[in-house]
């Protein structure tokens, strides 16, 4: 770990303590190069600067002033990350710039009913269920998810044969490759894997913590979609007037992905506290 010289350390200290929120690292010219989330920003900068690593050391010479965003919640931070770097590309968030989804697993229907998940290039045009950034991974995935849910490797398009799929006759498969099991049932268990990885086409208004003691922070999705975040009294409970306080945004793939991500823990954490 490197020594903090003058500079950084007024830098760290310009930021309030325990500040949960996003942060821009700007250059001389006041352009940002880096955005970045933390439930403790004060404590992620020292991580930044007090790093070794190359990446961080050319950060730590270029990094000129830091501003930052009080949101009092992770999800909110989250949130407002992902839309910052989607609208400023800053040129040390690469990483998040340069992740690319060239192949995804789309639905579609054989012409005896079988719900069929099959991999195809990414299209603009077409919503996909799941993006991979390359063919075996979503092979790979798609392989996975097959064997899980007792589906047909034949009806997904990953082996090809005139007669019964090889996973059949390992029992595996109920036949589903040479018309044996009814379509319907084959099809629940596709859309149930369908469910467990989409937002619930349903209204969620989540309470967070807020920017201070006196606020809390929410998120609103409705049928499924993401709305936006705001900020209200802690006391506020009006669902219309609650709503009144949403900053609407914009919904996207990797937006869903936090909601998602979040939704299933909060599910869980419920499942375990019951």
């Amino acid at each position: 770990m490197m020594v903090l010289n003058d500079k950084l350390k007024t830098l760290i200290e310009s930021v309030p303590k325990n500040l949960c929120g996003v942060y821009y690292l700007l250059n001389d010219k006041k352009e940002i190069i880096y955005i970045g989330k933390s439930i403790n920003i004060r404590n992620r900068l020292v991580q930044h600067f007090k790093s070794t690593e190359k990446k961080e050391v050319k950060l730590q010479h270029f990094t000129d002033s830091v501003e930052y965003e009080n949101l009092g919640s992770e999800l909110i931070a989250l949130l407002r990350e992902s839309e910052l770097i989607k609208n400023h590309l800053p040129i040390f968030n690469r990483a998040q710039r340069k992740i690319k989804f060239f192949y995804g697993i789309y639905q579609a229907k054989t012409p005896e009913g079988y719900m069929a998940l099959t991999i195809k290039k990414i299209e603009a045009n077409k919503e996909e269920l799941l993006s991979f950034t390359s063919l075996i991974e979503a092979k790979n995935y798609l392989f996975l998810i097959t064997e899980k849910y007792f589906l047909c490797q034949k009806i997904n398009g990953l082996y090809k044969t005139s007669s019964a799929c090889f996973q059949y006759n390992l029992k595996e498969c109920f036949g589903a490759c040479i018309n044996q099991e009814d379509y319907k049932q084959y099809n629940k268990r596709v859309k149930v894997f369908i469910e467990s990885i989409q937002l619930p086409k349903k209204d969620f208004l989540f309470e967070l913590q807020g920017r201070n003691d006196h606020e809390k922070g929410i998120v609103l999705i409705e049928k499924g979609v993401y709305k936006g975040f705001g900020f209200c009294d802690k006391d506020l409970t009006d669902l219309d007037e609650l709503k009144k306080c949403i900053q609407h945004k914009q919904d996207n793939r990797d937006i869903r992905r936090i909601l998602f991500r979040f939704i299933k823990l909060e599910i869980s954490a419920s499942i375990n506290k019951g």
